[in-house]
């Protein structure tokens, strides 16, 4: 698999932390450096049908926040209709998820897009069948990681338990994002600098509650340059 500078694979503490809004923010600051830009959720679980075409609210927002538009098909190669866990949902729906099947998707698009960001299903451990996991999806793209830490009570024990899985997989840690998951958040700036005195990897930017979701207002507070 071609290595390339500037793809990521996005993961995050826990589910609901705000993923796909950092990842759609991130591909927002690459293409403001004239890079074409693709956003996949390999897996997604919960799809509405809307004109015979099924769609998933996250990779929704990936794709309008793409500068280049991909076959459904590799964007999200595995879109399942019920929202649970993957592994819980691919049993129901009788759907055998292939990670290296994923990785061909991946392979597909490097063609069209100078940055390709992945983005993971729930948090970095999550399974996807009683063998597999996202770690091994992470494994099989090996790309350098980027995490999400949703900021709230627990985020430290959360996000250093991720940050040693990440290790343990051989993958690394690129950088990291804090997200304001709890705008009410106790000891907020004291947790930001506990985790950067802690977490091997630059932090990228601390992301406010924004009033309305503008992830073009939001790129402002991601600085790309720290990516190691």
């Amino acid at each position: 698999m071609q290595n390339r500078t500037n793809d990521y694979f996005i993961t995050g503490t826990d589910t609901e932390i705000g993923k796909t809004f950092i990842t759609s923010v991130l591909l927002r600051a690459f293409a403001k450096q004239d890079c074409s830009t693709l956003g996949m959720k390999p897996i997604a679980s919960g799809a509405n049908e809307i004109n015979d075409v099924l769609h998933n609210e996250d990779v929704d927002s990936l794709v309008a926040a793409s500068t280049v538009k991909a076959p459904q098909e590799i964007v999200v190669p595995y879109l399942m209709r019920t929202p649970a866990a993957p592994h819980i949902v691919a049993a129901m729906e009788n759907v055998k998820m292939d990670v290296q099947h994923i990785a061909s998707c991946y392979q597909q698009a490097q063609q069209l897009a100078d940055v390709v960001l992945v983005e993971g299903v729930g948090g970095f451990c999550v399974p996807l069948d009683d063998e597999t996991s996202t770690v091994d999806l992470a494994q099989a793209l090996s790309l350098p990681v980027i995490l999400v830490v949703g900021m709230r009570l627990g985020c430290i024990n959360h996000a250093l338990l991720t940050a040693q899985a990440i290790a343990a997989s051989g993958l690394r840690l690129a950088g990291w994002v804090a997200n304001t998951v709890d705008p009410e958040m106790k000891f907020f700036e004291e947790n930001v600098q506990a985790l950067k005195q802690r977490l091997d990897a630059p932090c990228l930017g601390v992301m406010p509650r924004l009033a309305a979701i503008d992830i073009v207002q939001a790129s402002q507070y991601l600085d790309l340059n720290l990516l190691k």
